[in-house]
């Protein structure tokens, strides 16, 4: 697994970068070596932050927590991740163990913001769109801790949305032709 380490409003020791890779050994056999893991420490007054992004072919698993010291979020960071992959490893063994595939790419955080009109736009990220069915979408949505996901539909081949309700259940959305 490729490791990037990037600190915000800190320099990141040495001693840390070591203690994350031991930590990230942890989920090295059910990763490929084409792996890559993003660690964002960042420290505001007296919180420190630590978020880790582990991108493999296509597939995005996140997690992010907060500690009085980078080291104790460290350690509750990989064990969400660990929760993440062990929670949905029947389905992920399917697609984490052949060596096809194609990498997605993520925008890195905090670029400068880009106006556009009246609103501010203050992260923008891009990455490549693969076919997937609706399911494997919210699986990739729950994974990333997010509302919502976008994807390509491998039925139909249109971008489509999977967005999580407050009663528990999922919605798609779905782009329907101009007659």
């Amino acid at each position: 697994m490729n490791i990037t380490i990037t600190g915000r409003k800190v320099t990141v020791r040495d001693s840390f970068k070591e203690r994350v890779g031991k930590k990230l050994g942890k989920l090295d056999k059910f990763f490929n070596d084409d792996a890559d893991c993003r660690i964002t420490v960042t420290v505001e007054k007296n919180r420190q932050t630590v978020e880790a992004t582990i991108n493999t072919q296509g597939i995005y698993i996140r997690a992010e927590e907060s500690a009085d010291t980078m080291e104790e979020a460290l350690d509750s960071v990989v064990d969400v991740l660990v929760r993440q992959v062990r929670k949905h490893k029947t389905k992920l063994a399917k697609r984490l163990r052949p060596s096809a595939g194609e990498l997605s790419e993520l925008d890195l955080p905090g670029q400068e913001p880009e106006e556009t009109g009246s609103f501010n736009i203050i992260r923008n990220k891009r990455f490549h769109i693969k076919p997937m069915d609706v399911q494997e979408a919210i699986l990739q949505m729950n994974m990333l801790g997010h509302g919502f996901y976008m994807f390509r539909n491998a039925d139909t081949g249109e971008i489509n949305v999977v967005y999580s309700r407050k009663d528990n259940t999922y919605g798609l959305i779905e782009p329907e032709d101009e007659d």
